[in-house]
């Protein structure tokens, strides 16, 4: 059984940067960790997962270029460097956790752990 842990969300002017952290305890090493977002009203969004061995990523085409994910295995750590933020990236953060064999679906129903989320606003 994993527990997922997000923190680093905050307020950021538009242009700005935010890191967050996605902490993991549990048997992570067969699961893909990826970062989902839901803005009020709108369905939830797969924007970046990472593999837990040899760190292949993917992203959506909406961060592509602005967020870069990646792990510390050993601090059972992901984190979310996101640069350039925009106002359409406020929304509330999830990480999730996915077994290995899915590979690098941005897909949420594959996903079977969550973390409980953390906002980010983006405004001036």
């Amino acid at each position: 059984h994993l527990q997922l842990v997000e923190s680093g969300g905050g307020l950021v002017q538009p242009g700005g940067s935010l890191r967050l952290s996605c902490a993991a305890s549990g048997f992570t090493r067969d699961y893909n960790i990826g970062w989902f977002r839901q803005a009020p009203g709108k369905e939830r969004e797969g924007i970046s997962c990472i593999t837990p061995s040899d760190a292949r990523t993917n992203y959506a085409d909406s961060v592509k270029g602005r967020f870069t994910i990646s792990r510390d295995n050993a601090k059972n750590t992901v984190y979310l460097q996101m640069n350039s933020l925009k106002p359409e990236d406020t929304a509330v953060y999830y990480c999730a956790a996915a077994p290995q064999r899915y590979g690098l679906e941005l897909r949420a129903r594959l996903y079977d752990y969550w973390g409980q989320g953390t906002q980010v606003t983006v405004s001036s």
